[in-house]
């Protein structure tokens, strides 16, 4: 099938004062880069649960003893590890702008970046450029943010345990909550996820893995796991979900630690299943801290924005022609 021109639906607004977000999107290589930045520097933790990650920068958040406990922005990127170089751009941009963490020296910005796996889709070599990386930071601005096949969902993919040629178009998601006289929570999420999304209340299927390369029916994807023999050959190519999660609450940095793995179970909700061998899953908690909140209710609100975000990205995503997309099945 040949590529069509790529539909890009708006999702909810980013209303957190201090961050801001931005994509660069290479339509024909399909690839892309998403940049999240909170030049300011917020309290900021991960919890890295997948056994194929990609990552640069991260042992700060994952370390509770670090020194540091501050990021300015996060990067999240296509082009597997050579994405892992998309934050070398973003680290002038804000040392240019004076922000950073001051050493005597010179300023140095912390910018976690994590990358997944989208040579499957497109261009097999396609890698975001350090111009697709500028148009982020361009385009990075409190206000509507795009959902679907743009930025690092751009070639993104999912339920892929049954191959490519039975798999769906991923994306981009974003949702963001706020509780009554509370804090606002939001969650940024690529979806490339080698099992499949599920509707978290009725469990049926949302996309993944089709039950031919010419059909639009679903099949359920832990079903498929269960089904595996040892020794079984299956694809791995192409995998993981990637999600952070911005506040205005005011955490420490083991309160933004637990946020991290409560909002895993937003991944356990919407992906069916998460967490494989050939799964890069991770969550950053990014947290400015001028609203107090418990630690259980920014948790929930977590849980439940990474869930909304997953499903936003799905069914948002545009398969140009490529592969099907959610729209398609109707």
């Amino acid at each position: 099938m040949s590529a069509s021109t790529p539909e890009i639906p708006v999702g909810r607004r980013l209303t957190l004062d201090g961050f801001t977000l931005g994509h660069g999107s290479d339509f024909e290589g399909m690839t892309g880069v998403t940049v999240i930045l909170c030049p300011e520097g917020a309290t900021a933790a991960a919890d890295v649960r997948g056994t194929a990650t990609g990552t640069r920068q991260f042992d700060s958040l994952r370390i509770g003893h670090s020194i540091n406990s501050k990021a300015h922005g996060v990067v999240l990127a296509g082009g597997s590890t050579y994405g892992l170089a998309c934050s070398d751009a973003v680290l002038e941009r804000l040392a240019a702008g004076g922000h950073g963490l001051e050493t005597g020296y010179r300023l140095v910005p912390v910018v976690p970046t994590a990358i997944l796996f989208d040579f499957g889709f497109g261009d097999g070599a396609a890698v975001p450029s350090r111009a697709l990386v500028e148009t982020a930071l361009d385009a990075a601005a409190a206000g509507e943010i795009e959902c679907g096949s743009v930025g690092v969902g751009t070639g993104a993919t999912v339920g892929k345990m049954s191959g490519r040629e039975r798999c769906m178009k991923g994306g981009f998601g974003f949702a963001s909550l706020t509780a009554p006289e509370g804090p606002t929570v939001a969650a940024a999420v690529a979806v490339n996820a080698y099992g499949s999304v599920r509707d978290p209340m009725s469990g049926a299927p949302v996309a993944g893995a089709r039950m031919a390369a010419d059909s639009l029916e679903l099949e359920d994807g832990e079903a498929i796991l269960e089904r595996l023999a040892p020794g079984n050959p299956h694809p791995w190519e192409s995998n993981t979900t990637l999600a952070v999660v911005m506040t205005d609450a005011r955490l420490t940095k083991p309160e933004a630690r637990k946020v991290c793995e409560m909002a895993f179970g937003g991944l356990h909700r919407a992906l069916a299943p998460a967490l494989t061998l050939f799964d890069g899953d991770l969550i950053v908690t990014l947290a400015r801290g001028e609203r107090p909140a418990h630690i259980h209710q920014v948790g929930a609100l977590a849980q439940r924005a990474v869930t909304e975000a997953i499903l936003a990205g799905v069914r948002s995503a545009d398969g140009f022609g490529i592969l099907p997309a959610v729209k398609d099945l109707a």
